[in-house]
């Protein structure tokens, strides 16, 4: 079943004009006419059948059933400070961030980060990664948009977190493992360094903040695959994955 993200309240019978995107990627890419259906969420937890009963050159209608509320997302409370990488690597980890049911996303700067930009650049940059999230939410059922905040120094983001939540950090050549930790109350804070990895200031600065170090096993993770695979045992320890 197509889905397709609206920013609008969701009413059983509701006649709603498709954004300009969501017509071209229906219409023109998907081929869809008059009488075709598709999903509808609204980011917020709810989602709703649709039917096209217009097709116009450069607009089109739908009208909807009755919206529900699926129970799509994971229990765990999971915000992903992510120091960002080059390219496909940082699209890569948010869309599979989205898949496995992260609550929240927090682009972080750091001493050895790779991707410099002015703030212009950084704008745009933010714009394409709320695409990549609404895409991930579309494919994989999600209900709920994480919300991506924004692009923040490392210092700065873990000194303005809530005290009571889980806080991990990777760490490679150091730290426990994660079957050694006790399920988390108050939700999970998951830090992720760029590829060069956390500056010995910036170690410090985490462990201050009441960062947990954690090692994934004997091998060193690409930035890309560290904080996925994280998110996959955490789900799977603690989350909809360990039923």
């Amino acid at each position: 079943m197509t889905r397709v993200h609206l920013d609008q309240t969701l009413v059983a019978h509701a006649e709603l004009e498709l954004p300009e995107p969501a017509h071209r990627h229906l219409i023109q890419v998907l081929r869809l006419r008059v009488g075709d259906t598709l999903t509808v969420f609204d980011g917020r937890g709810n989602e709703a059948p649709a039917t096209l009963i217009a097709v116009e050159k450069r607009s089109s209608r739908i009208v909807l059933a009755a919206p529900t509320q699926p129970r799509v997302e994971s229990p765990l409370h999971i915000t992903l400070l992510q120091g960002v990488s080059k390219g496909d690597r940082m699209d890569y980890t948010l869309q599979k961030a989205v898949e496995l049911g992260v609550t929240r996303i927090q682009p972080l700067t750091t001493q050895r980060s790779v991707v410099k930009l002015d703030a212009e650049r950084w704008a745009k940059k933010r714009d394409h990664w709320q695409g990549v999230i609404v895409s991930a939410c579309e494919q994989s059922g999600r209900t709920r948009l994480p919300p991506l905040l924004p692009v923040t120094a490392l210092e700065a983001a873990v000194t303005a977190l809530p005290g009571a939540a889980l806080k991990l950090a990777l760490m490679p050549d150091q730290g426990v493992a994660l079957r050694s930790l006790t399920p988390p109350a108050e939700g999970i804070v998951l830090l992720v360094g760029p590829e060069g990895g956390l500056s010995p200031a910036e170690t410090d600065a985490c462990r201050a903040a009441g960062f947990v170090a954690v090692q994934l096993g004997p091998r060193v993770l690409r930035t890309e695959t560290a904080g996925v695979a994280t998110l996959a045992a955490l789900q799977a320890l603690w989350g909809d994955w360990a039923a």
